[in-house]
């Protein structure tokens, strides 16, 4: 090989390294020091982020930088609008209705969000019990979400339905149940806390 075919190749496996998603370290990313409780946007009764109708929250602020990210302009923690008790009404109202299903949250990063997250899912509990499920997506992976921060902790305690993982362009794949790409799960949460051990979901199809 050429030494210019040698640093045409680094050049292309420095390139692959760049389009891969940040990593980080246990506790590393702390939502009381990153987020600002903005939300990017609010969605109700929409069809395509979870099972059944749902309303989903978009929060804002992630620091895994997925290239190929389908909502890159929520990673700024200071994109959209501060949450509020309006909006929280709002949303509460929209899941009193019968035909919705439940709540999913996105982002952005919900893990990062956990002030407006948890106080949402609270909020949720208290008005309809466990009769509205509660979806989320996240970058990060069941096993590191084990060793994360309390605050983590107690929001994915308080889930039914996690898809966990980076959005990797390598595995992408638009045929996918609920997922960009082939290495996320769909997570039965309250079945894997049992059982400590990833529970996949019951009703994937693909």
């Amino acid at each position: 090989m050429t030494e210019k075919e040698t640093k045409a190749v680094a050049k292309r496996q420095h390139q692959h390294r760049q389009r891969l998603p940040k990593n980080t370290k246990p506790k590393e990313w702390l939502s009381k020091d990153l987020s600002l409780d903005y939300v990017a946007s609010y969605k109700p009764f929409n069809f395509v982020d979870g099972e059944g109708v749902r309303c989903s929250l978009y929060v804002s602020g992630c620091k895994f930088a997925c290239p190929g990210c389908y909502n890159k302009v929520a990673q700024n923690f200071h994109y959209g609008q501060p949450y509020t008790k309006d909006l929280e009404d709002q949303i509460i109202a929209d899941l009193g209705q019968s035909y919705v299903q439940g709540l999913t949250l996105l982002g952005g990063e919900p893990f990062l969000n956990t002030h407006v997250c948890l106080q949402l899912i609270d909020r949720i509990h208290k008005e309809y019990g466990h009769s509205k499920d509660i979806w989320s997506w996240t970058g990060y992976t069941w096993d590191e979400l084990q060793l994360e921060s309390d605050d983590k902790k107690e929001m994915l305690s308080k889930l039914d339905i996690l898809v966990d993982g980076r959005f990797l362009e390598a595995q992408k794949d638009l045929t996918l149940q609920f997922r960009g790409s082939s290495n996320q799960r769909i997570i039965d949460v309250q079945k894997s806390l049992q059982q400590s051990k990833v529970v996949i979901w019951d009703r994937l199809v693909r």
